[in-house]
């Protein structure tokens, strides 16, 4: 009895094949060679959705390699399969190559060794930054702005943690603050010695910090860069929002835009030349204003206006 013929796939189906798979392990290449240091200092998720994405492109070439056709049926059903394959990684491919951290500068690293009057305590969610005596009182939970490495806040926040307050800097998932909306509770029950909380965060991370103060019981919210997503103004809080006048991501017309939206008696702080990127240790950023200002001028007004929210809240109330 004669063998039973087999067909190989058309020459175009396993090209496709290979393009898929080369885009997914190429773009998880490219990250890990780009960010290895920021992937492994960060949340895991990020860096477990790209390894993932390069297993992805390994086992799609491989199977490239591997795989017959069959009838006509079976091929067209291979065609869809490609479409739908390609139309999928081109989504997911963009979303991972979008999420690519900005990475913390030299100098953001280096704080996480700490320095005199702060300790600086590292794990897979969160930094906590916390101030050498008496343990304090009042704490903040801070909200990174979107895709921008959590170390790039340390040098500043620990400054704010040395004036005697607990800082609890937040890794977000894939470096989103929406995937982070609750973390802030996790860590306020973590810490039963602090008696006053304040949320706030750069950017993105200030939207989501204020949806947080919106539905819990705070004391205090802290904004760099950025504005409430919605009315917060009858809530009882301690608000501060700190700005830079040549920021061209979050503008100042926003900023005054958001004043209606703030309670009653909140802090303003214009830094006059300052930009988003001032605001953290990560470079800069596509879309940001030049600024006019010395990034170490600017930021010691932004510790400086941070730390008076923070005082304000640790004086005794009648």
């Amino acid at each position: 009895m004669a063998p039973i013929p087999t067909t190989s796939p058309p020459r175009w189906h396993t090209w496709t094949d290979v393009v898929i798979g080369g885009a997914w392990l190429v773009v998880a290449a490219w990250v890990w060679t780009t960010r290895a240091d920021t992937l492994l200092a960060g949340h895991p998720a990020y860096a477990v959705a790209i390894t993932v994405a390069g297993l992805v492109g390994a086992l799609v070439l491989v199977m490239a390699l591997r795989t017959t056709g069959g009838g006509p049926r079976r091929r067209w059903v291979a065609v869809t399969l490609r479409v739908v394959g390609g139309l999928l990684s081109v989504v997911v491919l963009t979303a991972l190559v979008w999420l690519r951290p900005f990475p913390a500068s030299e100098v953001a690293v280096a704080a996480m060794e700490g320095s005199d009057g702060v300790r600086v305590h590292d794990s897979p969610t969160r930094i906590t930054l916390a101030p050498d005596g008496p343990a304090p009182t009042t704490g903040l939970v801070f909200q990174p702005g979107a895709r921008v490495d959590p170390r790039a806040y340390v040098a500043l926040l620990a400054e704010v943690a040395r004036s005697g307050h607990l800082v609890v800097v937040v890794k977000q998932p894939l470096g989103i603050g929406f995937t982070a909306l609750g973390t802030p509770e996790e860590i306020i029950e973590d810490h039963p010695e602090v008696d006053r909380w304040a949320v706030g965060g750069h950017s993105l991370g200030g939207v989501v910090a204020g949806i947080f103060a919106r539905d819990h019981d705070l004391d205090g919210l802290l904004l760099w860069a950025s504005f409430p997503s919605e009315s917060l103004a009858r809530r009882d809080l301690v608000a501060s929002s700190i700005s830079g006048t040549e920021d061209l991501l979050t503008t100042p017309r926003d900023i005054e835009d958001s004043r209606a939206d703030l309670p009653p008696g909140s802090t303003f702080v214009a830094v006059e030349g300052a930009v988003h990127a001032f605001f953290g240790d990560y470079g800069e950023q596509p879309g940001d204003g030049r600024p006019t200002v010395s990034r170490d001028e600017a930021q010691a007004r932004i510790v400086a206006a941070s730390v008076l929210l923070l005082d304000e809240l640790s004086r005794p109330t009648d």
